[in-house]
């Protein structure tokens, strides 16, 4: 199989697009990959932690805020879209008309259904690997929330407890209850 590049990538995302279709290519070593649509658990999942970064992020103009449609040129011209991502101000000015070309700073992961945690992980630590300060992983399943930063252990966190990421949104806090989506009572719906 030849060896595929950016520019093949915006191909067939243009023809994928062109046909009305909702599926993301990533570029991984040579290889693309086509993303479907997320289980809306893991959708809703990356909306409520999107709003509750970007409702910190942008009142403090510490930078940007970018869903799974948001596309990064890695270093090692591999072309990554995380389920969530952050860029500094210092680092993106001012966003570009294009793929990102730059490692984001914070990176976030969101299993879905169709997922492998092995997968997500190895994604995760390869974009530290390549400059990401803070990788998040999302397990809906398991309701946890795993940190990994290049250094130390990965840190696991659980409801009850309170996700802080103080290197990059200095008092910034959220609880991990906040990010599992509402079941509505009766009483909700019934208004």
């Amino acid at each position: 199989m030849p060896i595929m590049t950016i520019k093949d990538v915006e191909k067939l995302q243009t023809a994928i697009n062109d046909a009305g279709l909702d599926y993301d290519v990533e570029l991984t070593n040579g290889r693309i990959s086509i993303v479907g649509p997320s289980d809306v658990v893991s959708s809703e999942i990356g909306i409520l932690f999107s709003r509750l970064l970007a409702n910190w992020v942008y009142p403090c103009r510490l930078g940007r805020v970018f869903d799974s449609a948001g596309g990064f040129i890695l270093p090692d011209s591999n072309l990554t879209a995380p389920d969530v991502s952050f860029v500094s101000a210092a680092r993106l000015r001012q966003s570009p008309g294009y793929f990102g070309e730059l490692v984001p700073d914070l990176v976030v992961e969101i299993k879905s259904q169709s997922d492998r945690i092995k997968t997500l992980k190895n994604k995760i630590l390869n974009l530290i690997k390549l400059g990401a300060i803070i990788g998040i992983l999302i397990d809906p399943d398991e309701e946890t929330v795993t940190v990994y930063r290049s250094q130390g252990e990965a840190i696991v966190f659980h409801n009850g407890d309170i996700l802080t990421l103080p290197e990059l949104f200095p008092g910034w806090e959220v609880p991990i209850s906040e990010l599992w989506p509402p079941i509505f009572t009766e009483e909700e719906i019934q208004g």
